[in-house]
C-alpha cells in the first residue's frame, strides 16, 4: 500500500506558490490578501483557521481574521461581508463553516462576491463547475483531484464511488471525477447495501462524516481510497475509513490527519492566488 501523503504534496505545492507570489509582489506591488470570517468557538473550526493562517504566512498571502462572537446577528455579518466585498485590497473572502444555527449560511455565502469566493461555494461558481465552465473549484474536491494527479492515479475509465452528497465535497468531487472520464456512483448514509457499490470501485472517496464507515471487507483488492472524514472519537482524530484494515487491501490510501486536510488548505491558497491575479489584471 502506498500512502497518499497530502502533507508532503501540499508543502511542495505551497513552496512553489510562494516563489510565484514573491515574483508577483515585485510586479504588482502588493501581496494577495485573504479575509477569514470565524464565528464562535468551535474547536475544529479554530484549528482549521489556524492551519489556514499558517499556510498564508508560508506562501506570502496577507490574511486578516475576523473572529466574531457566536451571538453575532445576521445583519452584522452581512455588513462585514459587504465591507470586504467593497475593499479593493481584499482578493479572497471565506466564511468558516459551520456557523451558528441562527445564521443562514447559504444566504451569507452567496453574499460574498463570486470574484472573491476563495472557497468556491458561491452558487454561480458551483453552477459553472457543473456546466464545465471556468470557475473557482471548491477547495477540498480540488485538493483531492490534485492528490490523485500527483500520484498519477488513472481516472479515465475508472469506476469511482463517492460516499457523501454534500455541496462542499461529495457532489463537486463526483463532477470533477466525471469530467476526467470516470464512471461515477454517488452513495451516502441512506444507501442500501453500501458494500455492494464500494466493492466494485477502482477509486473510493469517503466523505460521509461517519467514523471508520469503510472497512476492508467493503473494498476490492487494489482499490484507491481517499479518506475525507474528520471525526473525533475518544479525543482522537479518525477518518471515515478503518485505516488499519483498509491499508491491507488498498493500493493507495490517504491518512487522517495529514491527508486531504493539508491539500484542502493548499487548494485554498491556490484559489486565493488565482483570484488575486484576476483582481490585479482588472
Amino acid at each position: 500500500m502506498i500512502l497518499l501523503d497530502g502533507a508532503k504534496v501540499a508543502n511542495d505545492r505551497n513552496l512553489e506558490l510562494k516563489a510565484k507570489i514573491e515574483k508577483d509582489v515585485e510586479k504588482y506591488h502588493r501581496a494577495p490578501s485573504l479575509s477569514i470570517i470565524l464565528v464562535g468557538e468551535n474547536p475544529a473550526s479554530q484549528s482549521y483557521v489556524k492551519g489556514k493562517g499558517k499556510a498564508c504566512k508560508l506562501v506570502g498571502i496577507t490574511h486578516t481574521l475576523y473572529h466574531l462572537e457566536d451571538t453575532v446577528s445576521e445583519a452584522e455579518l452581512e455588513a462585514l461581508i459587504d465591507k470586504l466585498n467593497h475593499d479593493d485590497d481584499v482578493d479572497g473572502i471565506l466564511l468558516q463553516l459551520p456557523i451558528p444555527k441562527h445564521l443562514d449560511d447559504i444566504k451569507l455565502i452567496d453574499m460574498i462576491l463570486k470574484e472573491k469566493d476563495a472557497d468556491g461555494f458561491h452558487v454561480v461558481n458551483q453552477g459553472n463547475l457543473y456546466q464545465k465552465r471556468p470557475t473557482i473549484y471548491p477547495a477540498t474536491p480540488k485538493g483531492i483531484m490534485t492528490l490523485l494527479k500527483t500520484y498519477e492515479i488513472p481516472i479515465q475509465g475508472a469506476h469511482a464511488v463517492v460516499i457523501g452528497r454534500s455541496n462542499i465535497v461529495g457532489f463537486p468531487v463526483a463532477r470533477l471525477l466525471m469530467d476526467q472520464g470516470a464512471t461515477i456512483t454517488v452513495c451516502h448514509t441512506k444507501t442500501k447495501d453500501l458494500a455492494f457499490h464500494t466493492k466494485q470501485a477502482d477509486i473510493i472517496i469517503a466523505s460521509a462524516g461517519r467514523p471508520e464507515l469503510l472497512t476492508k471487507d467493503m473494498i476490492k483488492p487494489g482499490a484507491v481510497v481517499v479518506d475525507v472524514g474528520v471525526n473525533r472519537v475518544d479525543g482522537k482524530l479518525v477518518g471515515d475509513v478503518n485505516f488499519a484494515g483498509v491499508s491491507e487491501v488498498a493500493s493507495y490510501l490517504s491518512p487522517v490527519p495529514r491527508g486531504v486536510g493539508p491539500m484542502t488548505i493548499n487548494a485554498l491558497m491556490e484559489n486565493t492566488y488565482e483570484l488575486y491575479l484576476k483582481h490585479v489584471s482588472r
